[in-house]
């Protein structure tokens, strides 16, 4: 559906946040017959629907949101309103049309835009994405899911789109170029009803609406088994011998080295998967590597990796802290532990408790042999810890806090070791956003540096 086609609709919009603000400047100056906002449950953003948005669309909230739904033909909702919600299913069997934001943005820019999902990997993977086609002359917009909504991008030649699943669902054009970094379970509470075919299904909708070339990340098993059973996709593997792979030191293109591995600062087997799924969709999308591969190989030397995402953090002890607060699931997790092992490591675990299985994060520790010592912080961090249980060469400590724990990292790491904040949790509940828990981490290791 393109945003023409909402002209003369009754239309609402579900969200008051960056998605829903966004939705509203870019449907209104279309003119349908009616556009309303709602929120079905009362928060503090009501403050900010200030009068200009209010005369594009009046803001709704609680009981007053669902008689505000009564004659509406299309719901444009906001990210995290999902299929599980009883307003979304009745909506449905009343036969009222449910998109989304970037549904609306990729009907009319599918054909300039690469799209990057997955379960872990798709933020690093956008902005490495974004990075290479700027620094080799293909001027290129970086947004979605990382930075800006799509519906406030400005139009460009090119657009480099993070897709979560919650967008990824409700898209009915995929992109020129979809890049796929993992896939395992996670949010299955915004299923219709938990499984985890509904949210490989939700995901892989981004490259089930005609896109040109569909690269992915050709290690991951769960993927792999997933793409197999849809035939048809235009299918480019990555991270494995046939296209871009990493063997030994060194990138490769099939059979023809192209630079040294440590052109690409960010360390790790799953950093790897990422360049080669970055380099497979750039390539995919018309640049020659193999014959840029000076300009390439200087680009990802120049290349800033992502906030929060394994970011060390210098102290005076002679300790190494990371800062990886966008962890919010144990695969992101298992991906940080693989990077630092083999030097003394002590690893803060636990946050918003949404019933995670951390089972995958027990059978690494149990298999691969590593020596740590987890202490697990509120509210899921006691919880992770007894999934864990009693392993070889695994300690076990609960702290009250996240300050508390980066003191008692500061007693069990030697000067050479790492204390990595890798939550492998949501930040919400105790903090704003993974944002806030990482500026707490950082404060909590300064508080604690003389001592």
């Amino acid at each position: 559906m393109h945003l023409s086609e909402l002209r003369g609709r009754r239309v609402a919009v579900w969200g008051t946040g960056r998605e829903g603000k966004a939705a509203v400047e870019a449907i209104a100056p279309h003119g349908p017959a009616s556009l309303v906002v709602v929120q079905d449950k009362v928060t503090f953003l009501q403050a900010t629907w200030d009068e200009r948005l209010a005369a594009l669309a009046p803001l709704f909230e609680g009981d007053a949101a669902w008689k505000a739904l009564e004659d509406v033909e299309i719901v444009v909702r906001s990210p995290v309103i999902g299929e599980s919600h009883p307003w979304i299913q009745e909506l449905r069997e009343r036969g009222v049309t449910i998109t989304g934001g970037t549904a609306l943005w990729m009907a009319d820019h599918a054909d300039r835009t690469i799209g990057i999902t997955g379960s872990k990997g798709k933020s690093t993977t956008t902005s490495l994405i974004g990075h290479l086609l700027n620094a080799t002359g293909r001027p290129a917009v970086v947004g979605g899911n990382i930075g800006v909504a799509v519906l406030s991008l400005p139009e460009a030649p090119l657009y480099v789109i993070e897709l979560s699943m919650y967008q990824s669902a409700d898209l009915t054009d995929s992109p020129r170029v979809v890049a796929l970094t993992s896939l395992f379970e996670e949010h299955l509470d915004w299923t219709r009803d938990g499984l985890p075919a509904q949210y490989y299904a939700h995901k892989l909708n981004a490259a089930s609406h005609g896109a040109a070339a569909v690269v992915h990340n050709a290690t991951d098993p769960t993927l792999s088994a997933e793409l197999a059973a849809r035939p048809g996709l235009p299918l480019v593997p990555a991270a494995v011998p046939s296209g871009f792979h990493v063997s030994g030191d060194t990138v490769f293109f099939g059979d023809e080295p192209l630079f040294h591995r440590d052109a690409f600062p960010l360390r790790g087997a799953h950093n790897d998967s990422n360049l080669c799924v970055a380099l497979g969709a750039v390539q995919a999308y018309g640049v020659d590597v193999l014959a840029e591969r000076a300009s390439v190989e200087a680009a990802l030397r120049t290349f800033t990796p992502l906030p929060h995402r394994l970011t060390p953090i210098a102290d005076p002890s002679g300790v190494e802290f990371v800062n990886d607060s966008l962890s919010t699931a144990p695969q992101t997790a298992i991906h940080a532990i693989e990077a630092y092992a083999g030097r003394p490591l002590a690893v803060i675990v636990g946050g918003q408790d949404r019933g995670i299985d951390y089972t995958p994060l027990r059978d690494f520790l149990a298999t691969r042999g590593v020596e740590l010592t987890l202490i697990g912080v509120p509210d899921s961090g006691e919880h992770i810890l007894d999934v864990v249980g009693e392993l070889p060469g695994i300690h076990r400590v609960v702290a009250e806090d996240l300050p508390a724990a980066v003191r008692l990292a500061r007693g069990i790491v030697p000067p050479g070791g790492v204390v990595l904040l890798s939550p492998a949790a949501p930040s919400y509940g105790r903090y704003d956003n993974y944002e806030a828990r990482a500026k707490a981490f950082v404060e909590a290791i300064e508080a604690t540096a003389g001592g």
